[in-house]
């Protein structure tokens, strides 16, 4: 069978059992090059081919086999070595793509986040990357290749959400992103391509975390982590943690991230931009403010914006430059909003909208911390416009972070129950996919 029939006879085997199928001929050239189908598409497979065989034919007798036995706390050490962290990726990325309940669904641990960025912290000297030999020859043009991928992806996620195209990113590290990483490459390229990766790994984070896989998108945080750590990036590897802050501070972890927002600022101390501190503050400043500490967020924003007025967008990294007079007001509007300064996340939403804002997500999450903001000033009819504005934003969102918002939403409006424009708007917005049940 060629690869087009093989998929084709897939997907109208998956129709007639109700159960679609979306594979085509690059799937099956993937699936050669040693990637396993999901376990509903490699029994697709086998059944396939035993018709046409005419004879039954197992998972192991197409080299497939049953998933692999996977440890629940993979990915949760910090590496002593490079060559165990690409190891440990590479299972992740495995049984990702494996649906393995224990990780796809695990919780995040405390411990991990205070473990890795001590790691980091007290790390030896820069590592060596040995020149390696064998398989295909890698050189710039490859890690090039591999961050642009990662930037089209970075704007899928940014525009639809983290549950849109997590699953194809993923793929995409376990197929391509694996086998440059086992190719040949000199210690130059070798450093450019675990930072490149390290960047991917940190946007796999992030899409998992946007689609509610708390305990996943922490092991891809730590081994983004530890990639940096072996490409000798010391700002990457402290956006990463900065990413990691951000993470427990939604969780209602907020002494664990202030520490990480704590470690960021400390590792990088000396060689970070003026934008990149700037953010570390803002991530401590949201900690302390999820965590009811007023005088301590306060202080932490006007730090932030010191720094910030002394940014020099030509000094900093590709990817903080994002990081602009919006989304500092964005910033501020999530932090005053967990102060339960009403007055002050409409003025910092209002600044954030003003601009033209950034990301529909972003938009979207501001938007709500408007409708939020509202409510504390008692303000009802012009919350329920302002969240009717941002479902309409949210419609093509796939992302439990803003159904998150949606509900807390929910949550606090119930003193308001009775009053007709949020009835209108319950009744309105049923069957939205943020609004919820």
């Amino acid at each position: 069978m060629s690869n087009k029939a093989l998929a084709r006879a897939v997907r109208e085997l998956s129709g007639r059992a109700g159960t679609p199928v979306n594979c085509d001929h690059t799937s099956v050239s993937r699936w050669l090059a040693g990637m396993r189908p999901r376990d509903k598409t490699a029994r697709l497979i086998a059944e396939v081919l035993g018709i046409k065989l005419a004879r039954p034919v197992s998972l192991a007798d197409i080299g497939i086999g049953e998933p692999e036995s996977v440890d629940s706390s993979l990915g949760t050490a910090y590496s002593d070595s490079v060559s165990d962290a690409i190891r440990v990726l590479e299972r992740l990325w495995q049984a990702d793509l494996d649906g393995v309940r224990t990780l796809v669904t695990a919780p995040t641990d405390d411990r991990v986040w205070s473990d890795s960025s001590l790691s980091w912290l007290v790390r030896p000297s820069a590592e060596v990357i040995e020149e390696r030999s064998g398989g295909s020859r890698i050189g710039a043009s490859d890690v090039a290749a591999v961050r642009a991928t990662c930037d089209l992806f970075a704007q899928l996620d940014e525009r639809f959400g983290g549950g849109h195209a997590r699953r194809a990113l993923i793929q995409y590290l376990r197929s391509d992103v694996a086998a440059l990483l086992s190719g040949c490459y000199s210690e130059t390229v070798g450093r450019q391509l675990h930072a490149t990766v390290a960047q991917t790994a940190l946007l796999a984070a992030w899409m998992s975390y946007d689609a509610g896989l708390h305990g996943l998108a922490q092991r891809y945080f730590v081994q983004a982590l530890r990639l940096a750590q072996s490409a000798d990036d010391v700002l990457l590897a402290g956006g990463i943690l900065d990413a990691m802050s951000h993470q427990a501070t939604y969780l209602a972890r907020p002494r664990e991230a202030a520490n990480l927002a704590r470690a960021a600022r400390s590792g990088t101390r000396g060689c970070a931009t003026a934008t990149l501190t700037a953010h570390f503050h803002i991530m401590e400043a949201r900690a302390l403010a999820a965590g009811g500490d007023a005088s301590g967020a306060q202080q932490g924003l006007a730090r932030a914006v010191e720094l910030f007025e002394k940014s020099r967008p030509e000094d900093d990294p590709q990817w903080i430059r994002y990081f602009d007079d919006s989304e500092l007001a964005s910033e501020f509007s999530h932090t005053f909003a967990d102060l339960r300064r009403g007055n002050d996340v409409v003025a910092s939403a209002r600044r954030y909208l003003a601009s033209g804002g950034g990301s529909v997500r972003t938009t979207f999450f501001v938007t709500m911390k408007l409708a939020g903001g509202f409510l504390d000033l008692g303000e009802i009819e012009e919350a329920c416009r302002t969240v009717r504005q941002a479902l309409d934003l949210g419609s093509q969102l796939k992302s439990a972070r803003c159904a998150e918002y949606v509900r807390q939403f929910r949550a606090r409006a119930t003193e308001f129950a009775g009053d007709p424009t949020y009835r209108d708007l319950a009744e309105s917005a049923v069957g939205h996919r943020l609004w919820g049940r």
